[in-house]
């Protein structure tokens, strides 16, 4: 029976999975109600199962019934982690939890990535190598990945994963069902930005006599976007976005300080390089020109996403075969998003995939994106993510056992 079928008959439980994640939502590297979900459902299957030492993370090997002596290993990653937003949507299964919801659909990654170890372990015999599972808490700005690289989740198996496959859902961007692949740069690097503008306090009606922040902060934020069109090739962008702009308590008080904050993606080493040098002397010498000064921390956070070309040539292998030509969209530019997979993409080759999981009658192009409190994602993607996660495993092991 094709692997999709045995997927479908998972669905059920999957979709109970998803939607007791979603209505329990947890933020950040410890997320142990998640972890017990995750841990239930890997209950009686046979892998061995670490957990993490400074985060929530579970890491699970299974060990190929075909493989002999010393194997290759193949990673398949799933993040479990929701964010700080307050649930709009109004689904069945809203978040209980308030402030917090699965709204860039980690739910349904776990639960696919639960459901791939199901189907692995029931073709266990046709593995011709390992497969390392690794469910990750803290990608949403906490950098899990790192956590769980440092504590060896690429050498669970004994030998190192020859490679990696990550998988994220979008509530908009492809029509529903589509599977979305990019080689080379498919994501951007992110960074932070956080500024404090320290001036002199002062009397609203009498300015002279104060050191106004609030001005050169406003000016800051205009010069940012100027830079970034004047000192930056077009064809290789910069995305700034001011999101933090705070100042004052009261409309006729001059106030102390002012603070911007900003996100910060890049689409190449050599822009985020000159990013770092250019945003701190931009700053600094407009705080200067008014007599001012300014705190500037410049936060490096998630690197590039790069695919592997060989890699993601596999993975659409995978999906044409699974799922027709038609289900396949190769994407010409990398999207703004940032993923902190990229660090697993840093150490071994690997792809990462796109699936929509827009409703089926859904407008793709108008709905809300991940991360809206408005965010929906529908239930029917779950199996094909279960069937393709396990898919890649069993087939790029054949694939690697060749010539290991």
């Amino acid at each position: 029976m094709p692997i999709t079928d045995d997927a479908k008959d998972l669905q059920e439980d999957l979709v109970r999975l998803r939607h007791d994640l979603h209505r329990q939502p947890e933020i950040g590297l410890h997320l142990p109600r998640t972890q017990e979900r995750v841990l239930e459902a890997l209950d009686g299957l046979p892998y061995e199962i670490t957990l993490g030492k400074e985060t929530t993370s579970v890491t699970a090997v299974l060990r190929g019934g075909n493989a002999g002596g010393q194997s290759p290993a193949v990673l398949l990653r799933a993040d479990m982690d929701g964010l700080p937003v307050q649930e709009k949507t109004g689904v069945a299964f809203t978040s209980r939890a308030d402030g917090a919801m699965h709204a860039c659909g980690h739910d349904l990654h776990t639960s696919m990535l639960a459901g791939a170890a199901t189907l692995l372990a029931e073709k266990r015999h046709q593995l011709q190598g390992d497969v390392v599972l690794m469910f990750q808490p803290g990608e949403e700005g906490y950098d899990g990945a790192s956590y769980m690289l440092r504590e060896g989740v690429l050498d669970a198996a004994g030998a190192r994963v020859s490679a990696a496959y990550g998988m994220h859902v979008f509530s908009s961007l492809e029509p529903h069902g589509t599977f979305c692949t990019k080689p080379g740069v498919m994501l951007s690097a992110s960074d932070g930005l956080e500024v404090t503008v320290l001036g002199a306090g002062g009397h609203g009606s009498a300015p002279h006599s104060a050191k106004d922040p609030v001005t050169v902060a406003a000016e800051m934020v205009t010069a940012l976007q100027v830079m970034v069109t004047r000192q930056f090739n077009m064809f290789d962008p910069v995305v700034l976005s001011v999101g933090v702009l705070h100042a004052g308590t009261k409309r006729n008080v001059i106030p102390e300080t002012a603070r911007i904050e900003a996100t910060i993606r890049t689409f190449s080493d050599a822009s985020r390089l000159k990013m770092m040098d250019t945003v701190p002397r931009l700053l600094k010498g407009i705080a200067a020109a008014h007599g001012l000064e300014v705190a500037v921390d410049y936060l490096q956070e998630y690197p590039l996403t790069i695919t592997n070309e060989d890699e993601t040539h596999t993975a659409e292998k995978v999906i044409t075969e699974l799922f027709g030509e038609r289900r396949l969209s190769r994407w010409a530019t990398p999207l703004s998003g940032s993923e902190d997979f990229s660090r697993v993409l840093d150490e071994v080759p690997g792809t990462f995939i796109g699936l929509s999981a827009v409703a089926p009658d859904g407008d793709h192009d108008a709905s809300p994106f991940n991360h809206s409190p408005y965010a929906t994602f529908d239930d029917a993607v779950l199996a094909d993510g279960a069937a393709l996660y396990a898919e890649l495993a069993i087939s790029r092991l054949a694939t690697l056992a060749k010539a290991f």
